[in-house]
C-alpha cells in the first residue's frame, strides 16, 4: 500500500467518495467524520503516520482549522482543505495557519486527486534525504539563506527555518529563477504540479507572507523576496 491519507468530513457519502478514487491510486485512506476523532488520531503518536490530510472546514467536535492547527504544530506533511463555495473567508484562514492547498465543494473527485498527487510528490521528495555525493545546485544559498534540496532543510543565518512542503518548494523556485521574476500562476503551476489555478494567486500570496514572517523580512523594505507589482516574486540578489 501507498502513502496513507487521512480524509475527514462529515459526510459520509463524500469521505467514501474521495477514498474510493484515492484507494484505485494505491493509497491508503483513513476515514473520519468529526473534527475530536482528528485531533485524537494526529495526537496519537503509536498510530501509522500519515502522509497527508484532507480536512472539510465545517466538521462537528472541532473545525478543520483546529485540526489543521494541531496538523501544523506537530507535523509537516500536506494539508488540503475542503471548503464551501464562495467562502474565501475560510480558504485564507487555513492557509494561514499552514494548509497547501484547498479544493472548493462541489468538487471533482479527479481533481482532488490529482492535487493530492501533487502534494505527495513533492512531500516524499523532499523528506526524502540526498542518497551519495550532492550534485551542483541541490543546495541552494543566498545571502546567508541556505536550502539543502535533498534534505528537505533550510536555514538563515544559520537558523532553521521551519518551513512546510508549500513553502520549501515556493523558495526553491524562486532561488532557482536566481533573481529573475516569476509569475504567481507560474509559481502555482510549479509547486502545485498541474494547471489547475483557481485563485491561485491569493494562494500564492499567502504563502509569500508566512515565508517572509518566517524569515524576518518584510514587504515594505525586502531583504530577500520582492513583490514586482503586475508581474511577480523575486529574490533578492
Amino acid at each position: 500500500m501507498g502513502a496513507r491519507v487521512m480524509v475527514v468530513d462529515d459526510e459520509p457519502e463524500i469521505c467514501e467518495l474521495v477514498a474510493v478514487y484515492l484507494e484505485a491510486e494505491g493509497l491508503a485512506v483513513e476515514r473520519l467524520h468529526d473534527g475530536a476523532a482528528a485531533l485524537a488520531r494526529v495526537a496519537d503518536d503509536a498510530a501509522p503516520p500519515l502522509d497527508l490530510a484532507i480536512l472539510d472546514v465545517m466538521l462537528p467536535g472541532a473545525s478543520g482549522l483546529e485540526v489543521c492547527r494541531a496538523i501544523r504544530a506537530r507535523h509537516s506533511y500536506p494539508i488540503i482543505m475542503l471548503t464551501a463555495r464562495g467562502e474565501q473567508t475560510d480558504k485564507i484562514c487555513g492557509l494561514n495557519l499552514g494548509a497547501d492547498d484547498y479544493v472548493t465543494k462541489p468538487f471533482l473527485p479527479l481533481e482532488l486527486v490529482a492535487r493530492v498527487k501533487a502534494q505527495l510528490r513533492r512531500y516524499t521528495t523532499y523528506s526524502a534525504a540526498g542518497e551519495g555525493a550532492r550534485r551542483a545546485g541541490e543546495v541552494l544559498t543566498c545571502r546567508g539563506l541556505v536550502l539543502d534540496v535533498p534534505a528537505h532543510a533550510a536555514t538563515l543565518n544559520e537558523r532553521p527555518l521551519p518551513l512546510t512542503p508549500t513553502e520549501f518548494s515556493l523558495l526553491r523556485v524562486l532561488l532557482e529563477a536566481d533573481g529573475a521574476v516569476v509569475s504567481a500562476r507560474e509559481l502555482y503551476q510549479r509547486i502545485f504540479g498541474d494547471a489547475y489555478y483557481e485563485n491561485g494567486s491569493g494562494s500564492i500570496t499567502v504563502h509569500v507572507r508566512h515565508l517572509r514572517e518566517k524569515m524576518g523580512d518584510s514587504f515594505e523594505d525586502p531583504k530577500y523576496i520582492r513583490t514586482v507589482w503586475g508581474c511577480g516574486y523575486k529574490i533578492e540578489r
